[in-house]
């Protein structure tokens, strides 16, 4: 028999049972207004401290633990892989429609099952770390050719190992924050200064984060093979980029102002367990990884991600690039794995981007930089009247989904010359 909510569930919903992302929410105007765990389901929020104190945790490694009670969701991600089963396991049972214990208590089902419309969302963790990733060999490519020339647009130890940066986490932000147009230097020209002032080119990326569990000791590497237990589940993100301040100052360290100045997250984590029915070969990597890299399963997951970009003014939203998370030439594994090879110690609640997810095709394209070619191409809409968008165009970001159904895996990531729209049938939301 085929697993049901008691819950309504649209059959539009992102939130079916089989997806139950977690997040952190604040009850507007309810009686506890703390902010608290939940899980989504249909167009409602299961509040888990309530079914927790209602002693229906009552697992082994759940019962006696106050994971539940915590402002975000680090002390449940350090328990590990087989607590976060027991939490998904005891969820789905209280939520199907063939067990009472919360469908025939209505005095908890009115404490615990509150409607999205009276949430507000905040970051699901406290986030010590983030680190960005540079793992689509289609946008390394196109960032190459752009920049050095078709001749040689890869560098060779790209192949080698997952290239990444340290980014900035406190101006990480949920979605639904303004993000404000960054300033600071451009190139000079000619004779002149540098430019100083606001950025002429900021740029929204098309990006998914794992979220880690429990970490490592400092000196003591990840497995490669043991790296998945490590990864509670995976975001929605927009690295939003100022590409005039980040070409001034890259050399010879990286990226610096360019990036720090905000990262949008969608606020609800779909869990690795709930993407397994959209697992997937990796692509094939030539050469074969260095020892500590070579998996013995690799896989990606088929994810579709849409970016829509809404100009200024207008109702609609149009779609402008189409993507998929199996583009990915850097598995999540190898790249929690190489992040720890040197003995760095990762924490609970860390980021890991994956960097600009782009495909082969030219509208598959991951961001401004691409779609646009450095803002040598027109990206047109075709709305009433021609609306053109360039580089120049982006003010803030703003979005609504990444969402999960248990058969449709699709994102949608929005940007526009003033809003920005990440949603899709997978269960994430993104906004400004």
């Amino acid at each position: 028999m085929a697993l049901k909510a008691f819950v309504e569930v649209k059959t539009d919903s992102h939130f079916s049972i089989h997806n139950l992302p977690y997040g952190i929410f604040k009850h507007r105007g309810g009686a506890i207004t703390t902010p608290r765990p939940g899980v989504a389901i249909g167009d409602f929020v299961l509040d888990l401290s309530a079914i927790h104190f209602a002693g229906l945790f009552d697992g082994p490694l759940l019962s006696n633990s106050d994971c539940f009670h915590q402002s975000n969701l680090n002390k449940f991600l350090e328990l590990g892989r087989p607590a976060w089963k027991e939490a998904r396991a005891t969820v789905q049972k209280l939520l199907s429609s063939a067990e009472p214990a919360l469908q025939n208590n209505a005095s908890l089902r009115q404490r615990a099952l509150l409607p999205m419309d009276e949430v507000e969302m905040l970051l699901p963790i406290a986030i010590g770390d983030y680190t960005d990733f540079f793992s689509s060999m289609h946008h390394a490519k196109n960032c190459g050719t752009i920049f050095r020339g078709p001749e040689n647009p890869i560098n060779p130890n790209w192949f080698h190992l997952p290239i990444a940066y340290h980014g900035r986490a406190s101006s990480i932000v949920i979605s639904g924050t303004d993000i404000i147009r960054p300033r600071g230097q451009g190139h000079p020209s000619g004779n002149s200064p540098p430019y100083f002032g606001p950025s002429r080119k900021l740029d929204f990326e098309l990006e998914m984060a794992a979220v880690v569990g429990p970490g490592n000791d400092l000196g003591k590497p990840i497995d490669v093979n043991e790296a998945a237990d490590h990864i509670f589940g995976v975001v929605l993100m927009n690295d939003w980029s100022a590409r005039d301040i980040q070409a001034w100052e890259y050399v010879p360290l990286g990226p610096f102002l360019g990036k720090s100045f905000g990262t949008t997250i969608s606020p609800w984590i779909v869990t690795l367990d709930a993407l397994e029915p959209f697992a997937c070969d990796a692509p094939n990597q030539i050469p074969q990884p260095l020892p500590y890299l070579a998996e013995k399963v690799s896989k990606n997951y088929y994810i579709s991600l849409e970016v829509r970009i809404k100009p200024a003014g207008q109702e609609e939203s149009f779609i402008v690039t189409r993507s998929n998370f199996n583009h990915l030439y850097w598995t999540l594994t190898q790249q929690l794995a190489h992040h720890t090879v040197n003995g760095c110690n990762l924490r609970p609640g860390d980021l890991l981007g994956t960097g600009t997810i782009s495909g082969p095709e030219s509208e598959s394209h991951g961001c401004l930089l691409e779609l646009t070619w450095n803002g040598t191409k027109e990206l047109s809409l075709v709305v009433a009247a021609k609306v053109t968008v360039t580089m120049l165009d982006l003010v803030h970001a703003q979005g609504r989904s990444y969402h999960l159904c248990h058969n449709c895996p699709v994102i949608s990531h929005g940007a526009s010359a003033s809003e920005v729209y990440c949603k899709g049938q997978n269960g994430f939301t993104l906004a400004r």
